[in-house]
């Protein structure tokens, strides 16, 4: 008894043409011949850091590799198919093996010395946190000629309502 594929199609014939181009793509893609995958991401951010999340089943940590360079972070690794045994001939192989890389741009405020990573239950999880200093609000002075002479004559600086002291991220007057 030979296992075959259900696609849906009545004698090889595709419904729609849409469901032709599904087939072709599907097929050329998931073939045996692709050396590589791209596996599933989900990226968020948060008020702290982004996090990402990648979907690496039957891929352990020692084959995982995370790189952070010039603002760009890199996950790569592989997923070798140690599935052989004898008398065991597959009529299916769907799950994607070899290697992949995904590259994500990050902003320039993040911590690089900060990130984490965590593999469980098949899931990839990095955290990236932004860095406080470099994202804190300021209210910024602007000081004109007007204001120089008028240092220079009471000997201080006045402490009037164009003044703003910064403290922490947050203005004062």
């Amino acid at each position: 008894m030979a296992l075959n594929r259900y696609s849906g199609m009545q004698e090889g014939m595709p419904n729609s043409f849409s469901s032709m181009l599904d087939r072709f793509f599907n097929e050329s893609v998931n073939s045996k011949n692709v050396s590589g995958f791209t596996p599933h991401v989900d990226a968020c951010e948060t008020e702290k850091s982004y996090e990402i999340e990648v979907a690496l089943p039957g891929v352990r940590k020692e084959n995982i590799n995370i790189d952070f360079h010039e603002g760009r972070l890199t996950i790569t690794g592989e997923r070798s198919l140690e599935k052989k045994e004898e008398g065991r001939r597959y009529h299916m192989l769907e799950t994607q093996y070899g290697s992949f890389s995904r590259t994500f741009y990050l902003p320039d405020k993040v911590s690089p010395d900060k990130i984490s990573a965590h593999l469980e239950d098949g899931v990839l999880m990095v955290t990236v946190p932004k860095d406080e200093h470099k994202t804190m609000r300021r209210q910024i002075n602007i000081s004109s000629a007007n204001d120089n002479k008028n240092k220079g004559s009471e000997g201080k600086a006045s402490e009037g309502k164009g003044n703003v002291a910064v403290e922490s991220g947050k203005s004062k007057k």
